[in-house]
């Protein structure tokens, strides 16, 4: 699947799933989104899935080429998606397999301190995830980096700086 020349904002921004809602489901591969915009988002790029059993994946996912002014979470991974207080209660351990997902040449502004949060599952961790040419700042400053469960390399320049 191709994703080219998309504006986002105000609104969601760009998610994949929420994958992992039942055991027995399929998976997501070879997504290319690139050469998009995000204003006043709540999310940039997302991938989400439920804190549960799953036979689901998410992998060979390519972000290219992103201006973000002001989003909430510019790069956001959530292995623990939760859209109400009845799911956090019941919280397995994602079982949806991450990997091969890249972020290549994205810049811009965080309207929080977090702009690049992995949040993966110890049931099933992110890996092979890689960054490459990401400048996100908030607030004039650097931003932060979040990684729980998540492997992968950082290359070129990178801030924040990764967690990797």
């Amino acid at each position: 699947m191709l994703v080219d020349k998309v504006t986002c904002g105000p609104g969601h921004g760009i998610s994949i799933g929420s994958l992992g809602k039942d055991v027995n489901e399929q998976g997501v591969q070879n997504v290319t989104v690139r050469s998009t915009t995000f204003v006043g988002t709540t999310n940039g790029f997302r991938i989400k899935a439920w804190g549960k059993p799953s036979n689901g994946f998410a992998r060979n996912i390519l972000f290219q080429h992103a201006t973000m002014y002001n989003v909430q979470n510019p790069i956001f991974i959530d292995q623990r998606y939760c859209p109400d207080r009845n799911c956090a209660a019941t919280y397995q351990g994602s079982g949806v397999r991450v990997s091969d997902v890249t972020y290549q040449n994205i810049r811009g502004t965080s309207a929080t301190q977090v702009a690049v949060n992995f949040d993966c599952s110890n049931r099933s961790p992110c890996r092979g995830i890689r960054l490459n040419n990401v400048r996100l700042t908030y607030r004039n400053r650097a931003a932060v980096a979040s990684c729980r469960n998540a492997g992968g390399t950082a290359y070129g320049f990178v801030q924040p700086r990764s967690c990797l």
